[in-house]
């Protein structure tokens, strides 16, 4: 009798259906979009490693110098560093935009002046080739390794890169080898989008200077990294005769990114959850049709009808078409959360949202529609078959 309730009357059914539609789609959309959008960042700074520590000259020191003549930071402080305990590598890099020619082509990309441990270091494979090896750095060879953004600027033909020679502002260096994909970095900005050849050549024929801009340091034990990031201050404090220089702990940007994107959703689900408040409507919508169906109440309780058909009966309507809307509002929620995803948007389907929805769906009909069935079971007969 339920089902043929809900058919008699199909238009109210419709909008009833409609508002659960909304709030389930919406918490799925949302909540889809904004744990997409975290996972996207959160393995942008995974990629750097959340075992490393980031040594910089302090921005104080840039400031109080001419052209950063004061910046003491040298490829010796990472070989008194590697002595420290709990410290796997230390890579020194130089850094400097270059513009680099092949045939007819001119590009402008960065340079970085590494070591033979930054693949290591970095967790970034190279993809054909070879990298760059001691020999190298003590020979200061004239030797590259392209990142595939550059590879694909500088051979749009496609041709094998390796062997080939390429001009570094001018001056010919042999491509040895061409790293993987990397992609963005967590600033957004892309890491395959560089050129790497040996320090000791990059700092004599690119840089023009000893200094280096960046240690990477990789530690063995990232339960440990809070210490050896104080030891390593202390360590560079000491050679330097100041603090000159400043530490990033990749671990703490990852946990403190993590916390504030937690709160982001909890905001997100928060405010797609208001929406599940079309319950309201619901109520509504039941009380509507206590009120238009007291007549049918009133015969069906004058023919013998129990308080508790009448309960159930208002309650199954609720139900079913908090059902029925809870699923067609997860499959329009899904879809809108593709949608996204085929234009770029970082998305992440999980089943929890979609379960959590779809309870909050049916809990919302039984809450809502409770009430409108208990004021119709509780309807006398007489009263009933003589309303209007």
């Amino acid at each position: 009798m339920a089902m043929r309730a809900l058919r008699a009357n199909l238009f109210r059914t419709i909008l009833t259906v409609l508002g659960i539609v909304i709030g389930v789609g919406s918490v799925v959309a949302m909540l889809a979009i904004g744990t997409g959008a975290q996972d996207s960042v959160l393995s942008r700074i995974s990629s750097m490693g959340s075992d490393l520590l980031l040594v910089r000259p302090s921005m104080a020191n840039f400031r109080g110098s001419a052209g950063g003549s004061n910046v003491t930071l040298v490829p010796a402080d990472a070989d008194a560093i590697l002595e420290l305990p709990n410290v796997a590598f230390a890579v020194p890099e130089m850094t400097s935009t270059v513009t680099l020619r092949r045939g007819n082509i001119d590009y402008q990309t960065t340079a970085n002046g590494t070591v033979p441990q930054f693949t290591a270091a970095k967790s970034w494979p190279i993809g054909r080739g070879e990298f760059i090896n001691r020999d190298d750095m003590e020979g200061y060879a004239p030797v590259t390794v392209l990142g595939q953004t550059v590879v694909k600027t500088l051979f749009p033909d496609g041709s094998d890169p390796i062997g080939q020679y390429v001009l570094v502002n001018k001056i010919p260096f042999q491509v040895i080898g061409v790293m993987s994909e990397m992609g963005a970095s967590a600033g957004g900005n892309d890491q395959d989008d560089v050129v790497l050849v040996p320090l000791t050549t990059g700092s004599m024929r690119i840089f023009g200077q000893r200094n280096i801009r960046t240690l990477t340091i990789k530690v063995k034990d990232a339960a440990n990294i809070d210490l050896t990031q104080e030891r390593i201050q202390a360590l560079l404090n000491e050679r330097h005769k100041k603090e000159d220089t400043q530490i990033t702990n990749m671990s703490s940007v990852r946990e403190a990114f993590t916390e504030t994107s937690n709160a982001m959703k909890l905001f997100l689900g928060s405010v797609a959850a208001i929406s599940l408040l079309v319950g309201i409507g619901v109520m509504n919508i039941m009380l509507v049709s206590v009120s238009e169906r007291t007549r049918e109440i009133g015969v069906r309780m004058a023919t013998g009808a129990r308080w508790r058909d009448i309960l159930v009966q208002f309650i199954v309507e609720a139900l079913v078409v908090s059902a029925i809307g809870g699923a067609i509002g997860i499959v329009a929620g899904l879809g809108t959360a593709y949608v996204a995803r085929t234009f770029g948007m970082p998305v992440s389907f999980t089943a929890g949202p979609v379960a959590l929805a779809f309870a909050c769906a049916f809990l919302t009909g039984l809450l809502f529609g409770f009430l409108p069935a208990r004021n119709a079971s509780r309807l006398q007969p007489a009263v009933a078959l003589s309303a209007d």
